[in-house]
């Protein structure tokens, strides 16, 4: 029973390191606010000012963020500068951010459609001289940025250049144009909103399930489906005898032919080797897999690298060694997926994995 308490206790914490590491985005609404310039397109007839720019959004999942974007510049005219000319608009912005594991920052591109409106004044021949020209239009802008994590930061920074085209057709001073091409470059902040979103609680058992356990196998009898099972057998998590009890560390990944951690997978070992030392009669094995892909001696040694990425973080964590059976690679032998060695799809994911097996 006592092995089956200890790695459900390692199960249990390891399961919710691995939702923390599924949710590799912040979800919650912030808002932003930026500074810059405004290079002006030189039929304008303008100078190139600095502009601003507030919003709100939300990343919609890993990689897609939404910005709705209000902005403002009043560039002065190059032939009269006591004439006013301003700008100011509104935009809906689809980011696109290519995540990298081992990265704090991300760059992306950028997609925008928005409302640009002009206010320019000009001088006539009359008294009341000078008018002026207040118009909207339709904008569209497209860029490049880089951009700092967000998820559990209180805000991230982003650094972006956009070229937008405003289909003003009715510019006092370039009459012949139908539209404009304006280049912007700002830094900005990312302000989340809220706190960050809390883990998921586990309903707990019906009243009394909690504190019956009449075979003694460490599950509580409402979710014990071998209520007779023996003392000393592995049990797992639905009360059943296993030959052993694996534990997959889902979560610990690697790049395809590689055997370096993903910084995503720092949260799992660390969680791993918190439990271990809270419970030093546990004892495991550090297994490695890989995918079906590739010769079955390179895999064999890959494998081996990766249990050994593993163990020596284990070990580096204060885990002593003596409770770490292996490291030992298994190459392509144990596959949680039978893919083939068809390229591409021997690339499996669950295939490239390292294992902790508890051992009697």
């Amino acid at each position: 029973m006592k092995i089956r308490l200890l790695s459900t206790a390692l199960l249990a914490g390891l399961a919710f390191a691995q939702v923390a590491n599924a949710q590799e985005f912040d979800d919650r609404w912030y808002v932003t606010g930026a500074a810059g310039m405004n290079i002006q397109d030189n039929d304008r007839g303008t100078r190139n000012a600095p502009f601003g720019a507030l919003g709100v959004g939300r990343f919609l999942n890993q990689n897609w963020s939404l910005d709705g974007e209000l902005n403002f510049q009043n560039p002065n005219n190059d032939d009269n500068q006591d004439l006013n000319w301003s700008q100011y608009g509104a935009s809906l912005d689809l980011r696109r951010h290519f995540i990298a594991e081992g990265r704090d920052w991300a760059p992306y591109l950028l997609m925008g459609l928005g409302y640009q409106r002009s206010e320019e004044e000009f001088v006539v021949a009359r008294a009341d001289s000078p008018w002026q020209r207040e118009e909207g239009n339709l904008a569209a802008k497209v860029g490049v940025g880089i951009q700092s994590a967000l998820a559990g930061k209180r805000a991230a920074i982003r650094t972006e250049l956009a070229y937008r085209v405003d289909f003003d057709d009715g510019s006092v001073h370039a009459r012949d144009e139908d539209s404009f091409g304006d280049l912007l470059a700002s830094v900005g902040v990312v302000i989340p909103l809220g706190a960050p979103a809390a883990a998921a609680v586990v309903a707990p058992p019906p009243p009394g399930c909690d504190a019956r356990d009449d075979d003694g196998d460490g599950v509580n009898n409402c979710s014990d489906k071998c209520p007779d099972s023996r003392a000393g057998q592995v049990i797992g998590n639905d009360g059943c005898p296993v030959e052993q009890l694996t534990i997959d560390l889902d979560g610990v990944n690697f790049d395809f032919d590689k055997a370096t951690l993903r910084p995503g997978s720092i949260e799992t070992l660390a969680t791993a080797a918190e439990i271990l030392k809270r419970h030093p009669e546990l004892r495991v094995e550090v297994a490695g897999h890989t995918d079906q892909c590739g010769k079955d001696a390179y895999n064999q040694t890959l494998s081996q690298r990766r249990a050994r990425v593993v163990h020596d973080y284990l070990v580096a964590h204060g885990i002593d060694a003596s409770r770490l059976a292996g490291p030992n690679g298994y190459g392509e032998n144990r596959p949680l997926e039978d893919m083939g060695q068809k390229f591409p799809a021997c690339k499996s994911e669950k295939n490239r994995r390292t294992e902790l097996n508890v051992q009697r």
